[in-house]
């Protein structure tokens, strides 16, 4: 796919909190280059589940920050709610990250979610090479996305080999 007039490879590995891939869970997050943390809106334990991926994404990387996306599923099931909208937002806020609400069903965000999450690869590489954050402010995120931070380098260079959605 193009991303911001350059072409992003992804490698998508969607675990679905799938217990068969808990062995393997490590091994795909130390490989992986960004993370889609996704949960259902209608499942409370998902969500709470998503504080234990995170802070396993950063045990493995051996980091403090990482590019990860809080990604609220199901936005569809708006009678079927049992995590608020600002429930995720505020965790992705404690979390320093990006927050988008989705539907793969009827596929509300989902480019978008992908698409935010090369971004935010891209710019924590150039992060990474450079030594210091990015600079540039990025435009307003996008209807259902919300940014923790101002401070999003549209045109950082580089590809996504490795995103995980779990």
């Amino acid at each position: 796919m193009v991303i911001d007039e350059e072409v992003a490879l992804l490698d998508v590995l969607d675990t679905a909190g799938q217990e068969e891939y808990g062995a393997m869970r490590e091994q795909y997050m130390r490989t992986g280059e960004g993370f889609l943390l996704v949960y259902s809106i209608t499942s409370r334990n998902s969500f709470e589940e998503i504080s234990t991926f995170y802070q396993q994404i950063l045990r493995v990387k051996d980091m403090d920050q990482f590019p990860v996306i809080i990604v609220a599923n199901k936005c569809d099931l708006e009678y079927e709610r049992q995590v608020g909208m600002n429930e995720g937002r505020d965790l992705a806020k404690h979390f320093g990250c990006k927050f988008i609400e989705t539907s793969a069903k009827q596929r509300i965000n989902v480019d978008e979610a992908f698409t935010n999450l090369v971004r935010e690869i891209r710019k924590y590489n150039k992060e990474q090479q450079t030594g210091r954050p990015g600079t540039q402010p990025g435009p307003p995120g996008a209807p259902g996305v919300y940014n923790s931070s101002n401070n999003i380098d549209e045109g950082a260079g580089g590809c996504c080999a490795g995103c995980v959605v779990l």
